[in-house]
């Protein structure tokens, strides 16, 4: 295939990544991981499947990142989860320090790639990867908005048993419990959702969606979700590598923007072939904005946490 991406992490959302840009047709995937042997055998398992499911994507494990050369985008996924007795300070350090290292490899081997984010905490680690690569802002970009946006609209099509397809909704702000879900932009088939349902169902919907993450990590106990943020890191890659243009929510640093500045927040944007071709500034109600600037404002407290350390 003319395309390449690599997924950096063969971990659960690495992985399910790979298989997905794999079964998609849309590139050649290199699986890479500091483990000898799990990228190399998840690759092998990965590409036995294909006669199966009739792609032709080659699939290839390392550890050693020359084998990602020339990569067209490099999917982050590499990071370690909060452990027990482990501090917000310890979490940050550890991941920041992970991640500087993985992009100053990827920036080495393959200068021209888009980088799509998806390590945690989200928002956080683009502003690692955005430093440590030297990258163009058009070309680092947080996977969050569209795992946010994804759950509420699969909450919002069970709660009115109609298909997911007809739903579509927006995310916006940092990736945790100070997102901003926006009811008004939300719909089903065009029609918004505070024509559907009462303010208590909305309210709840929107509750669910805020803590979705802690939800399933409540419910797995020993891991943390992977289908839903593989499958959205993937149709960020499609509409870059398909220069599709979508307008998704995804993390992209401000420069002014809803009034935010130098910030990596969730806002709308078009992806096409160069990443991020434009930021869609929509028109915020007073309690909106208010909402999305104390989501900057959690995110700035990282931001400022990380630096101290």
């Amino acid at each position: 295939m003319d395309k390449k991406v690599t997924v950096v992490g063969a971990g659960n959302v690495g992985a399910t990544a790979a298989q997905r840009l794999a079964e998609k047709q849309l590139c050649d995937v290199v699986l890479v991981d500091i483990a000898e042997g799990l990228p190399q055998g998840k690759a092998l398992d990965l590409a036995e499947a294909a006669p199966i499911e009739k792609h032709d994507a080659c699939l290839t494990g390392t550890n050693d990142y020359g084998e990602t050369a020339g990569s067209d985008i490099v999917i982050i996924t590499a990071g370690i989860p909060r452990k027990p007795g482990m501090s917000r300070d310890d979490l940050l350090k550890t991941n920041s320090d992970i991640m500087k290292s993985v992009v100053k490899n990827i920036a080495e081997k393959s200068p021209d790639a888009i980088l799509i984010i998806v390590s945690n905490p989200l928002d956080a680690m683009c502003h690692v990867a955005f430093e440590a690569s030297g990258f163009d802002k058009k070309r680092v970009i947080g996977m969050a908005g569209v795992l946010d946006s994804a759950r509420f609209r699969c909450f919002i099509a069970r709660e009115l048993n109609v298909s997911v397809e007809n739903t579509h909704a927006f995310v916006l702000g940092g990736h945790g419990d100070t997102m901003v879900p926006l009811p008004r932009f939300s719909t089903v088939a065009g029609i918004p959702i505070t024509e559907l349902m009462s303010k208590d169902r909305i309210d709840a919907l929107v509750d669910r969606t805020r803590t979705g993450g802690a939800e399933i990590v409540s419910l797995l106990k020993t891991g943390s979700a992977f289908y839903a943020p593989a499958s959205a890191a993937v149709e960020m890659a499609e509409s870059i590598l398909k220069d599709k243009k979508k307008i998704l929510p995804c993390a992209v640093y401000l420069e002014g923007e809803y009034n935010i500045n130098g910030l990596f927040i969730g806002v709308p944007v078009k992806l096409g072939s160069t990443g991020i071709e434009e930021v869609i500034e929509i028109e915020l109600k007073d309690d909106e904005a208010a909402d999305l600037q104390k989501s900057a404002d959690a995110v700035r407290s990282l931001v400022d946490a990380m630096a101290a350390l």
